[in-house]
């Protein structure tokens, strides 16, 4: 018997939740078999059928060999699956139409893995914040947020943020997000600069301390195109609309180079470099700055060197050129350590002061006094005389 106003129905669910009409009546078949077993006088093997041209629905039984092959089937529809078939579908129809939907998101958003959307903060707690994406909510772990964004960003507000990870879970897919990827920001020139996004400007590396400071290195693949020039944009506009995303975060556009020489030249800036001297066995490079240029060379508690030798790869030995050749300072980079040291002698003593820093700030401050022989000062004197 024809059911043209149950295909209607299903019809208009399918369109409403946007969901293939096959699909739905696949599941919603899977269900009313289901509910057929449960009779106790239903077939040992069975399947249902749904016409998909008039929503006649139908149960064959069947008698299947050793191999599983159907060998026999017959009509085994009971009379009254009608009213079976309508409280089936009452029932499930919504729960099938979820999971759809839910598998649906996940698929979709799986793929999306390294983009970057947009979402709206929805409330806040001590271990995430949560955001409102359209379709789907997203998690913002607490240890994915910018240090101290979190009370600028009041429910209502819109960020961008990284997709990190998509988990299927029971409730649906559990997207997490990150503000403090270093990607989010490769992806946020993406978005801003056309030459990054056709491809003839290149993003070579970037190193991050999310909410402080990013370096970004660029490379051309058009002799005719400025990579920097066309990050920044005219007067500044490009790189200051992914400033003003990150709430003020300080970026650094350089121009990339093969020669590792010139490349961590260019890491430094803006402090001015005089000459870079490579050891490549052991992966670092003696950095020589006049003395004007070295506390802009180290940048604040070592962020600047710190995320050169990032960016670089390279080990980074910071040297002045001090007049005073009784104080020497030196600072070097220690994975994502920045150690710096000032040694001065006077009259036989010579006092070492250490400071070590990592990206969470000055980690320690050492100060030590030893004796330096006379021999030793007089050997200093001559070499420095000769």
């Amino acid at each position: 018997m024809a059911n043209f106003e149950f295909l209607e129905a299903l019809g208009q669910i399918a369109r409403d939740q946007n969901i293939d009409e096959g699909e739905l009546l696949v599941a919603l078949a899977n269900a009313l078999l289901a509910a057929y077993k449960r009779r106790p006088d239903s077939a040992e093997d069975a399947e249902v059928e749904i016409n998909p041209e008039t929503g006649e629905i139908k149960v064959w039984g069947l008698e299947l060999d050793l191999e599983g092959n159907v060998i026999r089937e017959w009509d085994a529809t009971p009379e009254d699956f009608g009213r079976i078939a309508a409280q089936t579908a009452k029932q499930v129809l919504m729960q099938l139409i979820r999971d759809i939907q839910r598998r649906q998101m996940f698929e979709e958003f799986a793929n999306r893995e390294g983009d970057v959307v947009s979402g709206t903060v929805q409330q806040k707690d001590d271990r995430y914040t949560l955001l409102d994406l359209g379709r789907v909510e997203a998690l913002l772990p607490q240890t994915e947020q910018i240090v101290g964004e979190s009370s600028r960003n009041p429910a209502g507000s819109r960020l961008k943020v990284y997709i990190v990870e998509v988990r299927k879970t029971n409730k649906g897919p559990q997207i997490v997000v990150s503000r403090t990827h270093p990607a989010l920001v490769a992806k946020l020139f993406e978005i801003e600069v056309p030459e990054i996004a056709s491809g003839i400007v290149e993003i070579k590396a970037i190193a991050r301390e999310p909410g402080h400071r990013t370096k970004i290195a660029v490379a051309s693949n058009d002799q005719m195109v400025d990579p920097v020039g066309a990050c920044v944009g005219a007067r500044g506009s490009r790189v200051r609309n992914i400033t003003n995303e990150l709430h003020v975060e300080r970026i650094d556009v350089v121009p990339y180079s093969d020669d590792p020489a010139q490349f961590i030249e260019a890491a430094l800036q803006p402090a001015r470099v005089r000459e870079v001297i490579l050891n490549e066995e052991e992966g670092s490079a003696t950095v020589m700055v006049h003395d004007q240029q070295l506390s802009l060379a180290i940048g604040k508690e070592g962020q600047n060197a710190r995320l050169a030798a990032r960016l670089t790869g390279w080990r980074i030995d910071i040297r002045s050129d001090n007049e005073n050749d009784e104080i020497v300072e030196e600072v070097w980079t220690d994975g994502d350590t920045v150690v710096d040291q000032v040694v001065a002698e006077a009259e036989g003593v010579a006092v070492v002061e250490t400071v070590v820093a990592d990206a969470e700030g000055i980690e320690a401050v050492e100060v030590a006094v030893e004796e330096v022989s006379v021999e030793v000062v007089t050997e200093l004197t001559a070499e420095g005389e000769a």
